[in-house]
């Protein structure tokens, strides 16, 4: 079928992206990709409209390939992912929990019309945290207000933070499906988080999975050790595949 379809440039009238212009959707990093995890395209003329997903695009707890009117279809491996966003300039979709991790390729068609095929890498994991800005993550208190400089969390403090790419789930996420129960990151011996570059104790790590009625989105429960110093950096992940350096928690 992608044979068929007719190949966009940045000259023409359909959609151009580069492999530069994908990234992980809660970083911000191009190349760190995983099943399961948020990615967003970049770029131009991919889309005729601006549309989000709202509930009635979710038909018994199913998620589209495709928002109504748009046209706008997302293939990773020619298998679609599920769209949360589009617009002329960007794209969000949730990479399909079918695939594996290895090379892959993505391409973004719009009405039949075709834009390149970029080459991927998934990972068996790509922890990011959500961020409120461009080195603050997203966290709350345990009463569902924001983490910030305004309101720090405090040392001792049980936080959420929340995050995408954190791989395989016991249960294991369905493909297109909302998940409706808490599924823990596995193997979650193997799942850390990094104060500062040091290991959190792996009892205070209270959760790590996903979260309940939102596909793609996990949430990390930590009660804060109580030597937590002020405006710690956070890593999240596994051995070899951790969250990008430089976010910090704001805490006082």
């Amino acid at each position: 079928m992608l044979a068929a379809l007719a190949l966009a440039d940045a000259s023409g009238s359909g959609p151009y992206y580069t492999a530069g212009s994908i990234a992980n959707s809660a970083s911000g990093v191009s190349g760190l990709y995983a099943p399961n995890t948020f990615l967003t395209i970049y770029g131009q003329n991919l889309a005729y409209t601006t549309v989000a997903l709202t509930p009635a695009d979710i038909l018994g707890g199913m998620l589209p390939t495709v928002l109504a009117g748009t046209g706008v279809h997302v293939l990773i491996n020619n298998i679609p992912a599920n769209i949360y966003y589009v617009s002329p300039t960007q794209v969000n979709v949730l990479v399909p929990t079918s695939l594996i991790a290895g090379p892959a390729s993505l391409q973004l068609v719009v009405d039949g019309l075709a834009g390149p095929a970029i080459a991927i890498t998934l990972g068996t994991a790509a922890p990011s945290l959500f961020q409120l800005d461009s080195t603050t993550v997203l966290g709350v208190h345990l009463d569902g207000s924001l983490i910030t400089a305004q309101a720090p969390a405090q040392p001792g403090e049980i936080v959420v933070l929340y995050a995408s790419g954190l791989g395989p789930t016991n249960p294991a996420a369905i493909p297109d499906q909302i998940p409706q129960i808490a599924a823990s990151v596995t193997p979650m011996s193997d799942f850390s988080m990094l104060i500062n570059g040091t290991a959190v104790n792996p009892q205070q790590i209270l959760y790590a999975g996903v979260v309940p009625t939102f596909a793609g989105l996990f949430q990390i429960n930590v009660q804060l050790p109580a030597s937590t110093p002020a405006n710690p950096q956070i890593q999240i992940g596994y051995a070899g595949t951790l969250s990008p350096t430089g976010r910090i928690l704001p805490v006082e």
